[in-house]
């Protein structure tokens, strides 16, 4: 049964308990007990975030439905650690729910929660100035504070967000719109002080645009970025999928090798993961380019080291997007195929697990089931469905302090979010 309580005015929140939706051995299944908005579909973004208290937390940010049929309301959907969900309202300064329009791919929510307990959201920008939310401690409204950014007025896009240890957030995104030249920045939270500050463009070139994937900082602190690389001024396939760690205790930036990297890189001086194959080009014909290409990837560590796992489209691949992994190993990266079965929609997730290693979540275009999990030993990758008899189309996958993997499983079909925990 659900229990219905009413909130502060400030907050605006609806409190529900949600039953399991499914469970099996190892992963329970719960509906989000609000409404989602279909627009609610990315690659890119950071839409988790958890937090170990009195038990574990988990928000999601995700977009609701507008007032029409394009556009949105951003919100921050909060489980506890029993299990009941409270909803948070991005608020305008007018106190007013905040509302979009509709852009997949582009206008969706990345959240992330600081040392002190406050909320970070950014959403909905294509191109747009910043969009920026914050709670001012536990427990209060999540108000716009875009005005506190740096690099005010300027063309925002792909805004991917994480914590670090020491409670410190990080942000890459693309800024700009010139139709030359699009950089990827580095900002930092500093958490001490309250205060946004710019680390550096840590990738540019002419005639290229730069696409944020996934950052993830390690126990010392370093950041670790995952980005790919398009023809200017933008294009849906992408090239030369790139990595790059930042080291914040001596300022400098280094390859997966460890040596020294000048920033920002090139496509000529990046570290890449995936270069480029036969029949590729940079090309920026959205509809008409059938050749290889990049179009996702998401970041994990195994304690430094980073586990990448991305979509690829080569020319032995029949126009699909297969799953790869790739890893460092002897001074190069290293690749196997995860799944090569048909086409996969643009949604990663990876996460790495002290029994069973990595773990790849993709998520095939067609079939009941569309969420995966795989596994690799001795070089084997065997999949298995992730949450079984869920009609989830998308996904985000976050690693809790417990050691669950905490699954975000938007059904665009059914204007439905599903939380799981496995």
């Amino acid at each position: 049964m659900r229990r219905l309580y009413v909130l502060s005015a400030l907050t605006a929140a609806l409190t529900l308990v949600s039953a399991p939706q499914a469970t099996s051995a190892d992963t329970t299944v719960e509906t989000v007990p609000y409404a989602m908005d279909s627009s609610n579909q990315a690659a890119w973004w950071t839409p988790v975030a958890t937090y170990k208290g009195r038990g574990q937390y988990t928000y999601f940010a995700f977009n609701e439905p507008g007032s029409t049929a394009t556009t949105h309301r951003p919100a921050i959907a909060r489980r506890d650690p029993d299990g009941v969900w409270s909803r948070l309202p991005l608020l305008n300064s007018d106190g007013k729910q905040a509302e979009f329009a509709d852009d997949n791919g582009h206008n969706q929510p990345s959240v992330a929660r600081d040392g002190s307990g406050r909320l970070h959201v950014f959403t909905s920008m294509h191109g747009n100035s910043w969009r920026y939310f914050r709670t001012e401690g536990p427990g209060t409204g999540v108000t716009d504070h875009a005005a506190e950014l740096p690099d005010q007025g300027v063309g925002i896009t792909y805004p991917v967000l994480t914590t670090a240890p020491n409670g410190d957030l990080y942000l890459t995104a693309r800024v700009g719109i010139d139709a030359e030249q699009r950089p990827g920045k580095l900002y930092r939270w500093d958490n001490a002080a309250s205060k946004w500050s710019v680390v550096a463009t840590f990738a540019t070139a002419q005639y290229r645009s730069v696409y944020p994937d996934d950052l993830a900082v390690d126990s010392a602190g370093r950041v670790h970025i995952l980005y790919e690389w398009a023809k200017a001024p933008a294009s849906a396939f992408r090239h030369q999928l790139s990595y790059l760690r930042y080291d914040p205790s001596t300022g400098t930036f280094a390859d997966s090798t460890g040596a020294a990297a000048t920033v920002p890189a090139t496509p000529g001086t990046a570290d890449v993961v995936q270069g480029l194959t036969s029949g590729e080009e940079w090309s920026i014909d959205n509809t008409g380019y059938t050749g290889p290409a990049v179009q996702s990837a998401k970041l994990t560590l195994d304690g430094d080291v980073p586990k990448v796992a991305f979509r690829y489209r080569s020319a032995e691949s029949a126009g699909d997007f297969r799953v790869y992994y790739a890893y460092p190993s002897g001074g190069a990266w290293a690749r196997q195929t995860v799944y090569a079965g048909g086409q996969t929609s643009a949604a990663l997730g990876i996460t790495w697990d002290e029994t069973d290693g990595k773990r790849v979540y993709y998520v095939t275009a067609s079939g009941t089931d569309r969420v995966f999990a795989a596994t690799e030993s001795a070089g084997t990758w065997t999949a298995r469905s992730a949450t079984p008899g869920v009609p989830a189309d998308r996904l985000a996958v976050r690693r809790d302090s417990d050691g669950n993997d905490v699954l975000y499983l938007p059904d665009t079909a059914h204007n439905t979010l599903y939380y799981a925990r496995r």
